[in-house]
């Protein structure tokens, strides 16, 4: 019989960078913001709480008892507006150990969520939650291990300081590689030790490098990749599957298309994210899995 504990599942909640942007244009890809969920042998695993975050809260409603570990690569607006929406929270029989790395002002993940849902913000203070909320302070290079997954991290280059995370599971690993530019002088090698030889990586790929070097309007120090530099990644980490993900605002559904048939081209394995897209990768000795109505990608 099928053995759901033997699944690693990616499901991507939101993609999109700096703002949300719902639209006629966006509607293929999506416009919410990142979040990232990832079902590993029976735990659930979060990546950042963008405004996808309450899309993903809406979802679990039903699913209720819920307890998830939710790992904050910074706190830019974009990736921790969603959480004062995430309904779960508010709910007193789940369960939420929240993860984040202390800011270079001295701030936890705890202090700056609550800062964001303080007057004049926000109506509803983080003290209403219901939910059973722990928080931890996680350390640059630090191993956190839930259950059999081991959840490793590093630093990104990236204003105001991110962080980027693996996650290792029975010889599977996912890197999920967001908000980080690339230096002008080669690889950055905290972003190669995430990705790899791993099975997929999702990368920062907010421009193009025509964009990126643009001499009306360079994106230089703006904390951001390019694709062509995720494709560059890949091929030196080794990596099975590319995402591009973190989509700029401006890049429409058909921008969107455009880069998806020039980064196959340089290398065959590489996916848009777009919001509901799901991989399953598949721990070696487990059986096929049963097909459902959700899109899977197989890796």
């Amino acid at each position: 019989m099928f053995n759901k504990n033997n699944l690693f599942t990616i499901q991507f909640w939101g993609v999109r960078g700096s703002i949300a942007c719902p639209g006629p244009d966006t509607v293929r890809y999506g416009g919410n913001t990142p979040c990232i969920e990832m079902k590993v042998g029976g735990e659930r695993l979060i990546f950042d709480g963008g405004t996808g975050l309450r899309v993903l809260g809406q979802s679990l409603l039903s699913q209720m008892p819920v307890e998830a570990h939710m790992f904050f690569t910074h706190s830019h607006w974009d990736h921790i507006q969603g959480f004062p929406f995430f309904v779960p929270a508010f709910v007193k029989v789940n369960q939420f150990h929240i993860y984040g790395a202390i800011a270079p002002n001295g701030s936890t993940i705890k202090q700056r969520l609550s800062d964001q849902m303080h007057h004049p913000n926000f109506p509803v203070p983080l003290q209403v939650m219901q939910a059973d909320l722990k928080f931890y302070d996680v350390e640059i290079g630090e191993n956190i291990a839930v259950g059999e997954i081991t959840v490793e991290n590093t630093r990104l280059n990236h204003p105001g300081e991110a962080i980027g995370y693996r996650v290792n599971w029975r010889g599977l690993s996912a890197a999920y590689i967001t908000d980080t530019e690339h230096f002008a002088d080669g690889l950055d090698q905290n972003v190669l030790w995430l990705a790899r030889n791993a099975d997929v990586i999702i990368y920062d790929a907010t421009y193009t490098d025509e964009e990126y070097y643009s001499e009306s309007s360079s994106k230089v120090g703006w904390g951001h990749s390019t694709w062509q530099q995720a494709v560059r990644v890949a091929k030196a980490a080794k990596v099975k599957q590319l995402v591009i993900f973190h989509h700029d605002p401006l890049h429409n559904d058909n921008f969107l298309d455009r880069v998806s048939e020039e980064a196959q081209a340089q290398f065959p394995n590489t996916l848009i994210a777009r919001e509901g897209m799901t991989i399953q990768l598949l721990e070696p000795s487990a059986a096929n899995p049963i097909p459902d109505e959700e899109e899977k990608i197989s890796v």
